[in-house]
């Protein structure tokens, strides 16, 4: 891809194939920030940081609708959660997600899904309230290409939990992990029809540009 800076994409970050590494909008408010294990569920345990050497810090967010989710670290204990959440989404959004449609996940898609480094990849669950932190309802994840200041990104939000703040709160839990680790620069890569993410992106500060290799997508870009 031509994006005016050189960067190569790690495999599969913009299709189900370069989904092996990469796997809303409104107001939030973010209500906590502990780095302490949630009701002793294996789920929750803190992550630790491969490039900082700590833990990475979690958030209590209330959404529009009153609803509230826990955002942390993916770590390897999410496989059944993640295949989960992959089933759960619309064939609209896991097209989206994906750049190609399938009913069930592969358990090769997941377990690339859930193997995280914490450097180089990063990636960010959302865990409902009411499933008691067992269900993951919104993913956000990045990964870093040749360029080591750089890196693709993906957020998606199961439809009944979109424009409630989710995918806002995922995202710039997302940013700060970026800025931390030197990162100045994200590019997303989706369909210029998915207006979901061209809100958001825009609502967050990427400057949005056609792909100048395919006219079906859109290259979102924000610099740190």
């Amino acid at each position: 891809m031509a994006w005016g800076v050189d960067f190569n994409a790690p495999a599969a970050l913009t299709g189900v194939n370069a989904a092996y590494r990469l796997a809303s909008h409104a107001a939030l408010t973010p209500t906590s920030w502990t780095t302490s294990m949630r009701d002793n569920d294996p789920l929750n345990m803190p992550t630790a940081s491969a490039s900082e050497g700590h833990l990475l810090p979690y958030s209590d967010v209330s959404l529009a609708d009153g609803r509230r989710v826990l955002i942390r670290p993916m770590n390897p204990s999410n496989a059944d959660a993640e295949r989960a959440f992959i089933a759960a989404l619309s064939p609209e959004a896991r097209r989206n997600r994906f750049q190609e449609q399938f009913t069930t996940p592969s358990e090769a898609l997941v377990n690339s899904l859930i193997d995280v480094d914490h450097s180089n990849d990063e990636a960010f669950v959302a865990l409902s309230e009411q499933s008691r932190h067992t269900e993951i309802v919104g993913v956000s994840r990045y990964a870093v290409g040749s360029d080591p200041q750089q890196c693709e990104i993906a957020v998606t939000v199961l439809d009944a939990w979109q424009d409630l703040g989710l995918g806002t709160a995922l995202m710039r839990r997302l940013i700060d992990a970026a800025k931390e680790r030197g990162i100045v620069r994200m590019i997303s890569l989706d369909f210029a029809e998915n207006r979901w993410m061209t809100h958001l992106a825009q609502a967050l500060g990427f400057v949005t540009t056609p792909d100048p290799d395919d006219r079906t997508q859109v290259v979102h870009a924000l610099t740190l």
